[in-house]
């Protein structure tokens, strides 16, 4: 139960520091639930595939879940055209 309330925690989170970036505008919890946490895989994927190994420690997640985030923004918006 801890596990999950943490992956929630890191995905809202991680959501709502990529629409800031991203500049989406504002966006609901839900949806930045998701984000977060579609881009954690996006993310820990992109990671192990460049070499780096998983991260487990708080920051290292939240930057791996906002890099996956943003990417995941951007590729929306690159089909949205």
């Amino acid at each position: 139960m801890e596990g999950l309330i943490y992956i929630a925690g890191i995905g809202i989170l991680a959501g709502m520091i990529a629409s800031t970036v991203m500049r989406t505008g504002r966006a609901s919890l839900l949806k930045n639930f998701v984000l977060g946490v579609l881009g954690s895989f996006v993310g820990n994927y992109l990671f192990s595939w460049l070499g780096f190994g998983g991260t487990s420690d708080f920051v290292g997640s939240i930057l791996t879940a906002t890099l996956g985030a943003i990417l995941l923004i951007y590729a929306a918006r690159f089909i949205s055209r």
